[in-house]
């Protein structure tokens, strides 16, 4: 008599000809289908969720564009482009809107802020009101309280000269970057320059932003709960995080609305919080995002610029002789006409951007075919209904169509009059240069980040000198072929995506200029 399969045999061989079904379709019959990509990609977003978890997502991109072309299936519903024609057929249009997954990234269902929020007319209320605090005219207000913090992180640097300690310049830069954030965002004195209570939140808000990253690369962990392990395995540190917001939050508001110039006095008539919980607010949302875009951006962006200066001579006695003889002393140093002509140290900032992107993935778009039913084309494509389409930053500003030689620091090519033989690539570098994103979506903290950097370069470079730490210590920071492939150039800035960017070094000596240490005394 044969024997009768069990109900979990059934279900087995059932899975395993729906999994077969679902594969043969997205191989065979899908609109993607005529698209080159990764197998695995093409079948299951766990192509990019395993390379979310293992931050190199941003590496393997351009990598797949240099072995399959410039248009990408990267996922079962993904298109990923590489040309500025396609960077603003996506972002420059007010048809298109951010991915669905952002929704994942909001720590309350349902309660977003401007970086997650996906409908059109609630994110232009959102951009409007944040955008006060991060105005020329707001900047040049709280300029003040910046320069303050860049004091402290200089005289961290003198400390430590004194001995000739080297300094990992990631654990010091994104402290000076919380500390000033939390003034800006609630008037909050975080301290972590100089006090170790709060440091554990900047640890806390990378694990934070990972985790999101996994789950807007690979929806499927989220939609079948498998997430929650991810939410258990970090949940100690994440829900610090989470009370230290709202605790800062609720400080502020024991406080006058116009107590201090900040991110809270702009928002707070409009998003006054109700319910039980803090953290169940738009309020909470835009303080605790603001404190992610506005810390990782400035620190990815100075630890940047220090390792690319320290292993770049030429540029580094170049950019030094322009700002020790454009100031007489390092506290004429502040935004202005004197500090804007410094072409070398603009040129500086803007290649460190574009070797080194702060945000290196890929800002996932789809069109809004609910309210705009004709056809959507990206860069001469037309695109199916439901695809996500997007330009990967990391990958465009390495096209050595458009920057060539692209793995080399060179401030040069930004300058128009010394771009030699790059002259003629200026037009298209200009075309594919986008760190910030582009269009009403695109970032509102750039102003900020170009006169913070600004701010904090120029007085470095008056006050010091300084070089890469001797040792296996003075490599933190660079590639190496034991980190893989993508990753083997000791000169470039090892970034590892986590949707923005973390790091490690560079591990740098300081040393004062006697000339202008008695000033700073």
């Amino acid at each position: 008599m044969a024997q009768v399969p069990s109900i979990w045999t059934l279900a087995a061989y059932a899975s395993m000809l729906w999994i077969a079904c679902v594969c043969s379709y997205r191989l065979l019959l899908h609109p993607l289908s005529r698209y080159p990509g990764p197998l695995l990609a093409r079948i299951t977003g766990a192509y990019a969720g395993f390379h979310a978890a293992s931050m190199n997502l941003h590496i393997k991109t351009r990598q797949d564009h240099m072995k399959y072309g410039p248009v990408v299936r990267h996922g079962p519903n993904k298109l990923l482009f590489s040309s500025p024609r396609a960077l603003q057929d996506i972002y420059m249009n007010n048809k298109v809107v951010k991915s669905y997954t952002y929704q994942y990234t909001s720590a309350t269902p349902g309660v977003y802020s401007v970086f997650n929020v996906t409908d059109q007319s609630a994110h232009r209320v959102k951009r409007r009101l944040v955008g006060k605090v991060l105005s020329d005219r707001s900047m040049k207000i709280f300029e003040p309280a910046m320069r303050k913090q860049i004091d402290i992180f200089l005289r961290g640097l003198l400390s430590s000269s004194e001995s000739s300690t080297p300094v990992n310049m990631t654990e010091s830069v994104k402290r000076f970057a919380f500390d000033v954030i939390a003034l800006l965002a609630c008037g909050w004195p975080l301290r972590s320059q100089t006090d170790q209570k709060y440091r554990p939140l900047i640890g806390a808000q990378t694990v934070g932003t990972y985790q999101k990253n996994i789950l807007m690369q690979f929806p499927f962990l989220h939609k079948t709960r498998m997430f929650t392990l991810l939410g258990f395995l970090f949940s100690g540190q994440i829900q610090a995080y989470f009370d230290a917001i709202e605790a800062m939050t609720a400080a502020r508001m024991a406080q006058d609305k116009l107590a201090h110039h900040d991110l809270y006095s702009q928002i707070i008539d409009q998003m006054r919080p109700s319910g039980e919980n803090l953290k169940d607010s738009e309020l909470w949302a835009e303080i605790a995002f603001f404190f992610t875009a506005g810390a990782d951006t400035v620190s990815t962006l100075l630890c940047g610029v220090f390792f690319y200066l320290s292993r770049t001579p030429r540029s580094y006695a170049r950019l030094a002789e322009e700002i020790r003889s454009t100031f007489s002393t390092g506290t004429d140093i502040a935004s202005g006409p004197k500090l804007s002509g410094c072409k070398y140290l603009r040129a500086t900032i803007e290649e460190t951007l574009r070797i080194s992107p702060p945000v290196p993935g890929t800002l996932w778009r789809q069109f809004d075919s609910a309210t705009h039913p004709e056809h959507f084309t990206v860069d001469g494509h037309i695109i199916p209904p439901g695809v996500e389409v997007g330009v990967n930053i990391y990958s465009l500003q390495h096209n050595e169509e458009y920057f060539p030689d692209s793995f080399t620091f060179s401030p040069e090519r930004w300058l128009q009059t010394e771009a030699g033989s790059a002259a003629p690539h200026m037009k298209l570098m200009s075309e594919g240069f986008y760190p910030f994103s582009t269009g009403t979506r695109g970032c509102l903290g750039k102003a900020m980040a170009y006169m913070e950097t600004s701010l904090v370069l120029a007085k470095v470079m008056w006050y010091f000198d300084f070089e890469v730490a001797p040792g296996t210590v003075g490599m933190a920071g660079g590639g190496s072929p034991s980190l893989g492939e993508g990753r083997e150039r000791k000169n470039e800035f090892q970034l590892y995506d986590i949707a923005s960017a973390t790091h490690d070094g560079p591990n740098l000596v300081f040393r004062p200029r006697s000339e202008s240490i008695r000033e700073m005394l």
